[in-house]
């Protein structure tokens, strides 16, 4: 189920995720890909909306099932360039994601530090595609919020 192309799509979640360091957002992006292609992309956007719930993988599994007119993305990859939260754990298991793949690991907020399975039982999970640059942006965006 995992694509043979990860770095791509994790690149392209790279890329979104720069559009949130971009805005002083945590620079999380996401995007979700069916049948090698794109098609639902997202970037934190929770300050710019005044959201706590616009996580760049809500914003990605909202498109994505538009762009289907399915709530249910079974044939649906998301990458993330950051673990998700347990909030968007639950939502990728409501979507019944096939797969999710992430960068960096988030030991304070993601979804691992649970002891018990959230995510829907089919979904593949896959982490540490790119995982030095999807570190690097995180760190250097709170570097610089540090220094400010």
């Amino acid at each position: 189920m995992l694509s043979i192309n990860s770095d791509y799509f994790m690149g392209e979640a790279l890329r979104q995720a720069q559009f949130a360091f971009d805005a002083d957002e945590i620079p999380v992006g996401a995007v979700v890909a069916c049948n090698g292609k794109i098609i639902g992309k997202g970037y934190n956007q929770t300050q710019r909306l005044n959201d706590v719930t616009a996580h760049a993988e809500m914003i990605a599994i909202t498109s994505a099932a538009s762009f289907l007119g399915s709530k249910y993305l079974n044939d649906c990859i998301l990458y993330v360039t950051l673990e998700p939260c347990i909030m968007c754990a639950g939502a990728i298991a409501w979507a019944q994601l096939g797969g999710l793949v992430f960068g960096a690991d988030d030991k304070k907020k993601g979804f691992t530090m649970l002891h018990q399975a959230v995510l829907h039982p089919k979904t593949i999970v896959s982490s540490g595609v790119l995982k030095d640059d999807c570190e690097e942006l995180l760190k250097y965006f709170f570097l610089k919020l540090r220094k400010k």
